[in-house]
């Protein structure tokens, strides 16, 4: 009896295994949905590695501005020239006052820019300045060029005639005519009477009346004919 227990417990534990084997045989591998999740629950237990940066986030990325080289205003705007760091000038660009944020840099380009307009202005103030001196200096020294002009008998020339006279001065003065020139000026008549006395001569025969007077015999005559 013992015997036969014994016996049937080994078949019945040889059986409960070729029946697990043939279920686990049996029985289909893990759905991929299955694997997937696993996957899934593996990936995010796992740390995550960093991400690259998007597009849009190197376009915002902050360049430096190393000089702010000119001013303009566009359609009322008001934008900078900038030089950037790092860049050539090629690279130079017209920026937005809003748009930037180096207050330093735009105070230092106003400042200077301040000055070269006060030179400028000075420059010009200077130059105008100059010019009429210079102006007044060439009307002075024309001035002073014609005061020093020698005028009469002192110009060494030859009298020709006498056109006029004048005493508006208080003093006679004869308009002398000079040969081989065209301008005539005025001389002292005391002058011309010693220099040139036969010129005055002429010019006081030009206007003297000359009154013939009778003889004797023209006298009678006349007086025969009344009688």
């Amino acid at each position: 009896m013992s015997t036969e227990s014994s016996s049937d417990v080994k078949l019945a534990t040889i059986a409960a295994k070729k029946s697990k084997k043939a279920e686990d045989e049996e029985q289909p591998a893990a759905p991929p949905a299955a694997a997937a999740a696993a996957a899934t629950t593996t990936e995010e237990a796992a740390p995550a590695e960093p991400a690259p940066a998007a597009p849009e986030e190197e376009e915002e990325e902050e360049y430096v501005v190393e000089k702010v080289l000119d001013r303009r205003v566009v359609r009322g705007k008001v934008e900078f020239l900038l030089k950037w760091k790092g860049f050539s000038d090629e690279d130079n660009t017209w920026e937005p006052e809003e748009n930037l944020d180096c207050p330093d840099l735009i105070a230092e380009y106003m400042q200077k820019h301040k000055e070269r307009e006060e030179k400028k202005k000075e420059s010009k103030r200077k130059a105008a300045s100059e010019a009429s001196g210079d102006a007044e200096e060439r009307a002075s020294k024309k001035k002073k060029e014609e005061g020093d002009k020698a005028r009469g008998f002192g110009r060494g020339l030859q009298p020709e005639r006498i056109i006029g006279a004048t005493d508006s001065s208080g003093e006679l003065m004869f308009l002398m005519k000079w040969k081989n020139s065209d301008e005539a000026d005025l001389v002292p008549a005391k002058e011309a009477n010693v220099k040139c006395p036969q010129v005055v001569i002429s010019f006081y025969e030009e206007r003297l009346t000359w009154h013939s007077y009778p003889t004797e015999e023209e006298e009678k005559k006349e007086e025969e004919k009344k009688d």
